[in-house]
């Protein structure tokens, strides 16, 4: 970070465009647009990690507000990775959740490839392999 720069987080749902933005960042595949506009809108909380007004980051839980809560999109430009970033992401993530989830809830996430540590930081656990996760995408 130079001088002069501000970077704050910022409690609201990236726009399509630095949703796209931030995925393509971290080489994630692109998704339909519409489809993007519907999962954001939809989100049950979300934060944009911003410097200087610029989308550099953000995290996301979705669900059913009840029972099931997952963690989505955390996203940080990789040249801000190891800086501390997706921590504060984190941090405010896992504060809503904290605060949203109820007894017995299931609280889950689907790590990228080489992030397994970060979130065993945060109590999440490796799946056992005798109850896989699931994926079907299209």
């Amino acid at each position: 970070m130079s001088d002069g720069e501000t970077i704050a987080l910022v409690e609201r749902a990236p726009t399509l465009d630095e949703y796209r933005r931030l995925r393509a960042s971290v080489g994630w595949n692109e998704v339909d647009a519409d489809g993007i506009v519907a999962g954001l809108s939809s989100s049950l909380y979300a934060v944009v990690l911003e410097r200087d007004g610029e989308a550099v980051g953000c995290g996301r839980v979705v669900g059913d507000g009840g029972i099931y809560l997952y963690l989505q999109d955390v996203i940080v430009l990789p040249e801000l990775q190891g800086q501390g970033w997706g921590a504060r992401i984190m941090d405010a993530v896992m504060q809503y959740v904290e605060e949203a989830a109820r007894p017995g809830s299931f609280v889950g996430l689907m790590a990228a490839k080489d992030a397994e540590g970060f979130y065993l930081r945060y109590g999440f656990e490796r799946r056992a392999d005798d109850r896989p996760g699931m994926v079907w995408m299209r």
